[in-house]
């Protein structure tokens, strides 16, 4: 018999729905379902480069932050060019750059897992159009530092461009973070992906944009949906960005969840590296497939790496005391088995 899923936390989704101010610009929206949004998404960009205090050549919008990824691909890529990413990744990766006619190049993380940012280096060649740095990183949680990243980008050829996934960045609280505004003065050839899924909770909507120089912007820019951003999603996130006071609210209640739950796990002897995201990772050698068999009885859907790792979304608090019930139990059954 199948287990029902209880708490979903496969895909780093936020456990909240959106905010009843943001509801209800959504509703009011869904009104006027008949009318086409604008050809091209103006007047957000315009918003979005408000907040983020640039000028709004600055600033693409698109589908998700994996559209204007691919927007991005479509404009600087030619079939037989290459894209380096470090692996594992996000699992869109590999795939846009062959949706683009280019060829990923993988790169292994650290043992600790942290992109190799050497090995990233050492990868890039004349084919190469393409480098991409998710930070924090999608499913380790780990981050590159202010440091440690201006120097790599000071070492990365002009001809190729730099995608910084930033997609979790809100969940971020290190010290050392990157100062984004003055890497992109500082590094033409840098996009930054940012998005309104994760700590804003519109994942279904698919908005993202990116920040850029003005020349690497346009060039996106050429590659954008006529009416590709609708109108619904327009509403909500220049709600959100209105609301965004109580979207810190959120986003702080889950950073703490997170660090409650690494220092359960910590304890019941899983060994949990600190995350920056809204998700921990739990690697092998820990048990990790007989963790996932344990979750999944639970009715708790997490993601699995078999022989790998789990990523584990932050939920609600229910969701992850389920969490800790489950893998307490499977130690609780290890030991057991070892007296």
């Amino acid at each position: 018999m199948d287990i029902p899923v209880l708490h979903r936390l496969a895909l780093n989704e936020s456990p909240y729905p959106p905010l009843p101010s943001v509801r209800e610009a959504m509703q009011r929206a869904v009104a006027q379902a008949h009318r086409y949004p604008q050809f091209h998404p103006d007047d957000l960009t315009e918003r979005i480069a408000t907040w983020c205090r640039v000028t709004s050549d600055r600033v693409v919008v698109g589908s998700g932050s994996v559209g204007v990824a691919l927007q991005l691909l479509q404009a600087v890529v030619q079939p037989g060019d290459t894209l380096v990413h470090g692996w594992r990744a996000f699992d869109a990766y590999p795939l846009l750059a062959t949706m683009a006619g280019a060829h990923p190049v993988a790169v292994p993380l650290s043992p600790d897992g942290h992109q190799d940012l050497d090995a990233m280096l050492e990868a890039l060649d004349h084919r190469t159009r393409v480098v991409v740095l998710c930070n924090p990183h999608n499913p380790t949680g780990s981050l590159v530092t202010a440091d440690a990243l201006s120097a790599f980008l000071r070492q990365v050829p002009r001809h190729v461009t730099v995608l910084l996934d930033e997609a979790y960045v809100e969940f971020a609280r290190h010290a050392d973070l990157p100062d984004t505004p003055a890497l992109l003065a500082a590094h033409p050839n840098l996009l930054v992906l940012r998005t309104f899924s994760k700590a804003y909770g519109l994942a279904a909507l698919r908005v993202g944009y990116g920040l850029g120089s003005p020349d690497l912007v346009e060039r996106i820019r050429r590659q954008q949906l006529p009416f590709g951003i609708n109108a619904v999603a327009t509403a909500a996130v220049k709600a959100s960005l209105r609301a965004e006071s109580e979207l810190r609210l959120r986003v702080d209640t889950i950073v703490a969840e997170r660090e409650r739950l690494r220092h359960e796990l910590l304890g019941l002897g899983w060994r949990v590296h600190p995350s920056h995201t809204n998700s921990l990772w739990l690697a092998a050698p820990d048990p990790i497939d007989e963790g996932a068999a344990a979750l999944t009885d639970a009715g708790v859907q997490a993601r699995h790496y078999p022989g790998e790792g789990i990523r584990l979304t932050i939920g609600n608090r229910s969701a992850n005391d389920t969490v800790l019930t489950a893998l307490a139990g499977l130690r609780a059954l290890q030991s057991a088995s070892r007296v």
